[in-house]
This record gives structure tokens, sequence and C-alpha cells, in this order.
């Protein structure tokens, strides 16, 4: 796939300042420098359009404000869409509730706005330009996602429309173009680029307006629970209840870790018996909650100055190094996305004789000799989130017992995806990637099966935290 669309270069802050000052002499709310074209055409009229797809929400969106302005620009109606698909990525009904849950609170907020949501179903090459020649638009405006699905759904969008299209990079606090414009080696490596970069782009959020230029129309409330119902959905993992969806409940959640846990986070993080992680990846994943909107919030806490780099370290560097992976690597998901150094320790190891050989069934119903493991695939089955320490440990268990580098990471993304809120996610394929290939990460000290990849151990992890305590709290 082609994506060497032209982007505008990095701005200096002036420079950004400067180029704000150009409609009707007012500021723009939105920095160009968010923003990157996907075809050449030119406006000639019609109305603006917003396809939502991975930033789910009406608060903090760079997308639906940059929308906005286009709309007020041109004095005409401002319309949202998102496309339902059928199946995506081995999602079953405890994510697609949870995503239509949050979306029918979108549709709330849109509407108190004069900003209409409009839900169609099937894909997005076919539907999205439907819409556009239905609804005559003449400017459409998305946000940015750096999986190979969501860039092919938009290259098969741009083929099939004649009206401009915008991409606005809504998820990442420094968007991923403008961060690097090459697959990086590290944390190390991005790590100053993003920093240097976080005055320009870090930066509050102005308010949705209401809408003056309103389409003429009656508004009928979209039945999220039909819709729900009416897809045909692997009912057999369920919707979780510890956690409830959309944009409120992500802020309250936001509030709740600022004031009471960020504090200790740098120290409790990695103690899956403490629960001091966020538990806010759902909402980024599903665009319910802006990571620049949790940044600020951090920011302006009170935590300690460690608790607070140690988080941001987390949501800006090490996530977005996530998207800056699957945007430049085109085998983010395979054993060939692995660095050279991984591939070749890996393919060495191939005949190791493995301590246990387990097929994706008996992993997939914890059944293995490690209580500790199946502890944390219960905690994944059950809970639809398992705690961040443990993901790695789970991973490369699945290295150690299957038969190949291959079969490991196939069964990790399908279990991930399958189970995971947060799964189908740059952050989940970026991590996976780290624990069986050695992605963002040097070669270690040289053993059976892992070759030169860094190993984790049963006894490492006791040394850490109370193993016995958090298996018997995942005893079902």
């Amino acid at each position: 796939m082609d994506r060497s669309v032209a982007h505008p270069p990095a701005l200096s802050p002036a420079e950004t300042e400067a180029r704000r000052w150009i409609i009707r002499g007012g500021p723009l709310n939105v920095n160009p420098a968010r923003t990157r074209p996907l075809n050449t055409h030119e406006y000639r009229g019609g109305d603006v359009a917003y396809w939502m797809s991975r930033d789910q929400r009406s608060r903090d969106n760079w997308a639906l404000l940059f929308a906005q302005e286009r709309a007020l620009e041109f004095g005409v109606p401002l319309f949202v869409i998102f496309c339902l698909v059928p199946s995506f990525l081995n999602a079953t009904l405890r994510q697609y509730g949870f995503m239509l849950r949050g979306l029918r609170e979108v549709e709330e907020q849109l509407a108190g706005h004069g900003i209409p949501l409009a839900l169609t179903h099937g894909e997005p090459g076919e539907e999205v330009p439907r819409f556009i020649r239905d609804k005559n638009i003449g400017f459409l405006v998305t946000d940015f996602d750096p999986l190979r699905i969501k860039r092919c759904w938009k290259e098969e969008v741009i083929n099939r429309i004649d009206v401009p299209c915008i991409e606005i990079d809504a998820h990442n606090v420094v968007p991923c173009w403008e961060a690097s414009p090459k697959q990086e080696y590290a944390a190390y490596t991005i790590r100053p680029k993003i920093q240097r970069k976080l005055e320009v782009f870090l930066e509050p959020f102005p308010e949705l307006m209401p809408h003056p230029h309103g389409a003429v129309q009656k508004r009928t409330a979209i039945d999220w629970n039909g819709v729900l119902q009416k897809l045909p959905l692997d009912r057999s993992v369920q919707e979780v209840s510890w956690l409830s969806p959309g944009m409120q409940a992500a802020e309250e959640r936001l509030y709740a870790f600022t004031n009471e846990g960020l504090q200790r986070y740098d120290r409790d993080r990695n103690d899956p018996n403490l629960h001091g992680q966020s538990d806010l990846s759902p909402y980024f994943h599903f665009g319910q909650l802006s990571p620049q909107r949790a940044a600020l919030e951090v920011q302006e806490s009170g935590a300690a100055d460690d608790a607070k780099a140690s988080y941001l370290e987390e949501l800006i560097v090490r996530r977005e190094l996530s998207d800056n992976f699957c945007l430049y690597n085109e085998s983010y998901d395979s054993f060939d996305g692995f660095p050279s150094w991984a591939q070749k320790t890996l393919h060495e190891h191939r005949v190791d004789a493995r301590p246990y050989n387990y097929g994706r069934k008996s992993l997939e119903r914890g059944e293995t000799h490690d209580d500790l493991w199946n502890a944390a695939q219960k905690e994944m089955v059950m809970r639809g989130k398992m705690h961040g320490y443990m993901r790695m440990y789970w991973t490369k268990k699945i290295l150690e017992w299957t038969g190949s580098p291959e079969e490991a990471l196939n069964i990790a993304l399908y279990l991930n995806d399958r189970y995971e809120l947060d799964g189908r996610d740059p952050n989940g394929y970026t991590g996976v990637a780290w624990s069986i290939g050695g992605v963002h990460d040097r070669a270690w000290g040289e053993r059976d099966i892992f070759g030169k990849i860094r190993y984790m151990s049963y006894n490492g992890c006791r040394s850490k935290f109370d193993v016995k305590k958090y298996v018997s709290s995942l005893k079902f």
C-alpha cells in the first residue's frame, strides 16, 4: 500500500502560531501539523462529514474539531458517520458491546451540538462513499489509525470519492508522522523526538461549539441495543461488568486515578496485587478518552514528579512507539516483522526441545502446569484485561510451550484479540512482538528456545510480587 502522501513538515512554535491566523482573521483551533491530505481533490461545495473510527468521542477530539472548523468556514452542516463492520479481528460481544454503548453516548452529545451521527453497516469502502454521494458531502475528515486493515479501508474510500479527504491524528499527542518518518529502533530513539515536540502539541483542547448550520432532517435516535442484538457475533465471550463504557465513565476513571492512584504509580504498577495501573487502556483503545487529556490531567495533578514521569513515559513515549511500529512495519503481526537479530536467533533454536507443548485450546482454557500463567489467562478471560506485567510473562511462556515462534505469535494474538477489551490495538501487536520477537529490545544471554530473546521465569515473578496471592485471587 502506498503511504507516500505528502504531509506538512514539522513546524516551530512560531510557525504554528502564525499559521493559525488564516480564517476570518481568527485563530484556528487545530494545529495544521496534525493534519495530512489523503488525496488532492479541491472543495467544490457541499457539507462536511467526519468519518469517525478510532476516536469515538465528542470531546477532546482534534478530528471532530477540525471538521467543525471546515464546516464553519464553508457555512454548511456537519455530519459524523460511523461505519459498523460485522466482524473485526476476532472481536466478540465483549468488545462490540463496549464500543456500541460508548457510541450511544457520543450520539447524544453530538445531537446536543446540532451534529447528527449516522450509523452505517457494512464495509467502509462501500458505505462511506455511498454516504458521501447520498448526503452531498463535499469535504471528508477522518482520524488516523496505523493498523493495516484501517489503512486499507481508507485506500478503498479514497479510490471511490472525488472530494477532499484529510486525515487527523487525534489519538497521539505528537502526530505519528510528525514524531518520526521511519520505524524507530526503540524507546530511546523516539523519546527525544517526541519530547522536542511536546511544547507544540501538548496543548489544551478547545470546546466543540453548538453547530449553527444544522442539517434539515428529523432526528431519529439509533436503537443501539437493537443494533448489538442483530450483529452476527461470537457471544460466548461475555461483556464485563467491572468497567463501564463511554466518555463519562472514562473521565471519571481518569480523575480517580490522577487523584488516588497516580501518586503510587511508579512503585505499584508492576505488582498485580496492588492494582496500581490506571485501567484506562480500554478507553484509549476505543477512543472514548483522549490520551492527550490524560497527559494534561497528569501534568496538573499534585502527584510526585517521579510518579508523573513514569506514567507519562508509558502514556506518550511507549504508546506512540507502538503506533510508529505498526505504521512503518507492514509485518507488525508476523515473524517477518521481527528485527533481523531476533529472526536469526529464533531460527537457530527452532529444533530445541520444549519442556511442555500445549495447543491453543489448552492454553485458552488455562490448562497448563503453571498456576501463575493459568491465573493470568483466567484474568484475561473473565475480566477482559490482564495486568500489564503479567502480559509479558504470559506471552513469553507461549513461546516456550509451543512448537515455533510463528505458532506462539498466532496464538498470543488470537487470545489477546478475542478476550482483551484493548486487543486489536498497536499496543497489543507491539507487546507481543516485543515478548516473542525482540522488537524494541536488545539481545540477551543465549538460552534454549529463546535464543537471545529476553527470558522471564516463574521465580523471577516471585521475587517481584506475591505470586500465591495473585493466583488465589483468580480462583473461580
